[in-house]
């Protein structure tokens, strides 16, 4: 097996990434177009070749990673107060499978593979990746966000050549079937109530479903960054997006990229990005201008307008991603586990990491999920 580190998607047959992740709307168009950018510096992707053919393929991420990312409120305060006065010195350079554009690490294989084959490829994987990071002086390696239906292909491999897990952020999704009624009716009475007067009180707002967004796409991302500073998360470079991405987004993928926008009196004062595929929509972005946008109750409407977009297209999977776990389940969502995977080349190091990184998990300092049942338990 031929094991290569990509700094560049140009490198990649798009047929061969999309056979060995076939169906997915976070394809080879959409992690070429968000990394068009790069300067070639980090790599991007890796694939595996076996007599000739592409047989597994994954993105890759080489990023600076504050290591108290995870931490919220006074506790990020106090970090953030220390790195201010030693700039750095929770830095740790990181190269990893996954990517800081998708909340599931796509790892793909060639369907004619065995469970077997896989396995051996994804080994295979693993340590021509390890072999770059040490090369390029990277000494930690991770796989980010390993979905749990993966996890029994490819946590044995990782767990055999020294990989620690801990939990990373599960993902929210919405099970849809039926009518709208239907899904009102799964809730609770209280929460019925509460939509409902809700949406009475964002009656006033225009909605408007666009694919392109040429026009607006600095608003949006405008928009978008609002959110993020008004937020009571702080994700780091895991939450930065690539300049553009918006409007990016929206010309490469096109009518598998829904933009649901929200005004008062022609202003715009919020927007949805979704992310179609044939059995699942993806709410991919969400932003709000504060503080109008919580005056019109604009989260509640925003979540029947995604939930009705789905009955509407047939769509039973509303996958609403990795915060608000609140009102996600309130609102009849349930959690998919996700798990975080690392080794550092430095054993002393590797055992620090390993000391402290359960109690840095990223589902251990989310503030809605310290209160909720541990994951895989019923909710």
């Amino acid at each position: 097996m031929i094991v290569t580190v990509h700094p560049t998607f140009e490198t990649i047959d798009a047929a061969d990434w999309d056979r060995c992740l076939p169906d997915e709307v976070e394809s080879y168009r959409y992690y070429r177009a968000c990394h068009e950018g790069n300067s070639g510096l980090l790599p991007v992707a890796i694939t595996v070749v076996r007599e000739g053919r592409i047989i597994a393929v994954a993105p890759v991420m080489g990023l600076s990673y504050r290591l108290d990312t995870s931490l919220q409120g006074p506790l990020r305060r106090l970090t953030d107060w220390l790195n201010s006065f030693w700039d750095g010195v929770l830095r740790i350079d990181v190269i990893g499978l996954g990517s800081e554009l998708a909340e599931r690490c796509h790892i793909g294989f060639d369907p004619a593979l065995s469970e077997g084959d896989k396995a051996k490829a994804f080994a295979a994987m693993m340590d021509g990746l390890r072999r770059h990071a040490y090369q390029s002086g990277t000494g930690l390696v991770m796989v980010k966000d390993l979905a749990a239906p993966d996890v029994p292909l490819i946590g044995p491999v990782l767990e055999l050549k020294g990989y620690q897990r801990v939990n990373s952020l599960p993902v929210a999704v919405l099970d849809i079937v039926g009518s709208e009624a239907d899904y009102l009716s799964s809730l609770s009475s209280a929460t019925r109530k509460d939509i409902r007067r809700k949406l009475k009180a964002g009656a006033q707002m225009t909605i408007e479903q666009r694919h392109d967004i040429s026009a607006i796409a600095d608003e949006i991302e405008a928009l978008y960054e609002h959110t993020r500073f008004n937020s009571r998360y702080d994700y780091d470079e895991l939450e930065t997006l690539p300049a553009g991405y918006f409007f990016t987004v929206s010309k490469t993928l096109v009518e598998r990229a829904v933009f649901m926008l929200y005004r008062v009196d022609g202003v715009l004062i919020g927007f949805n990005l979704l992310m179609v595929e044939q059995h699942r929509v993806i709410d991919k972005f969400f932003g709000m201008r504060y503080p109008i946008g919580q005056e019109y109750n604009l989260y509640a409407v925003s979540w029947m307008t995604n939930v009705r977009y789905c009955i509407d297209h047939r769509i039973a999977l509303l996958q609403t991603g990795q915060t608000a776990y609140a009102a996600k389940l309130r609102y009849g969502s349930r959690l998919v586990a996700s798990s975080l995977y690392f080794h550092h080349r430095n054993r002393l190091l590797n055992g620090l990491l390993r000391l402290v990184a359960p109690w840095l998990a990223f589902d251990r300092q989310d503030p809605d999920l310290r209160h909720l049942p541990q994951q895989g338990e019923p909710r």
